[in-house]
């Protein structure tokens, strides 16, 4: 009988040679009669591949009897109990989604890279995303015992362009609106750049009149933020509730309906390509276009890393103040060196001056 697979010793370890490949592969043994079974069972699954199958499950099933029966939605379901109530939606909603179909009831010692490449080929970024979870999910509890599909194999996430909704575009969306309270609670987000939730559930009790600051926690990372109300949140303020929730009727509405009931309303206008989250891209490059500092909008908008806070503000379009200008504001100062004792120049300190 001629075998595909030899064994030969190279400095102590055993390896294993594909005669029809050439490829060599250690069998991370120095043990010969090791190599020698793990050699035998390479060469038996080559011959009767369904028998190879039945073999490993049950050597699977010896393991964890129910390995060898669990199938793509255990892991679905397992993954919708993890995290907060709406990332656990989040991912019901995703896991209903056609592509993944294909491979839903099928056992997870079955799946193989094709199915893995055949669902991400027939869904979206979304799926893709998801798909990962999945199987790095299965892979962390013990129950794939394998990677199926290799970290590089998988196609780059590339979301759609977002973009920020404009101010005349916000001053449509709150003209056309009749309802005082949501047109009030778009005037909130476009202020303060706060998610979608956490305008909707801010409350009379986050307004600090007495030192004119707004505060709140954030839900998504639970970590505070305060601001100072400037003249314009503080005229939308006074037309809101005095004590509890400062939109009650929004804040009992779930966060997907209120994305719809906005996705309706810039569809009549004809407005196209902007979210709820548009108010938190507007925010970003407003803030990046006058100046703001940067770790004022990172604390603003909830963000620790610089990259997440550029990516935000990225169509900002800054326009660089004159050189002229600028010259002619050092004509009215005057420019003195500060020095170290040894006489090394370390910064500038101005001093104005009047002109005669």
């Amino acid at each position: 009988m001629k075998y595909r697979y030899w064994k030969f010793n190279r400095k102590g370890t055993w390896y294993v040679e594909d005669a029809v490949t050439g490829k060599q592969e250690s069998l991370r043994t120095s043990d010969e009669k090791e190599a020698e079974q793990l050699r035998h069972a390479k060469n038996e699954a080559t011959r009767d591949r369904a028998l190879s199958l039945a073999l490993g499950r049950a050597y699977l099933g010896a393991h964890d009897p129910k390995m060898a029966k669990r199938t793509w939605a255990d892991v679905m379901a397992e993954m919708s109990n993890h995290g907060e109530q709406t990332t656990q939606d989040r991912c019901r909603r995703a896991m209903r989604s056609k592509p993944f179909d294909r491979i839903r009831h099928q056992q997870l010692v079955e799946a193989t890279a094709k199915d893995l490449l055949d669902v991400l080929r027939s869904g979206t970024s979304s799926t893709n995303h998801f798909l990962r979870r999945l199987h790095n999910l299965a892979i962390d509890l013990g129950w794939l015992p394998w990677v199926v599909l290799a970290p590089k194999l998988w196609p780059k996430i590339e979301a759609k362009p977002k973009r920020s909704i404009t101010h005349d575009e916000h001053v449509r969306i709150v003209s056309d609106d009749e309802n005082l309270e949501r047109s009030l609670y778009y005037e909130v987000l476009w202020e303060i750049g706060a998610s979608q939730s956490d305008g909707a559930k801010l409350t009379a009790e986050n307004v600090d009149w007495c030192t004119g600051r707004m505060a709140y926690i954030r839900s998504k990372t639970k970590t505070n933020c305060t601001l100072e109300i400037g003249q314009r949140l503080k005229a939308i303020l006074k037309q809101l509730p005095p004590y509890g929730l400062l939109f009650p009727n929004i804040a009992r509405v779930p966060a997907k309906d209120r994305a719809g009931e906005f996705r309706r309303r810039c569809r009549r206008l004809g407005i196209k390509g902007v979210t709820l989250h548009s108010y938190r891209y507007a925010w970003a490059e407003r803030a990046e276009t006058c100046g703001y500092p940067e770790r004022y909008s990172q604390q603003a908008l909830g963000h620790a890393s610089k990259a997440v806070h550029r990516a935000y503000g990225r169509h900002a379009q800054v326009t660089l103040p004159s050189l002229e200008e600028y010259e002619q504001a050092c004509t009215e100062r005057k420019i003195i060196p500060i020095r170290r004792q040894n006489g090394d120049a370390v910064g500038m300190s101005r001093v104005n001056v009047r002109r005669r």
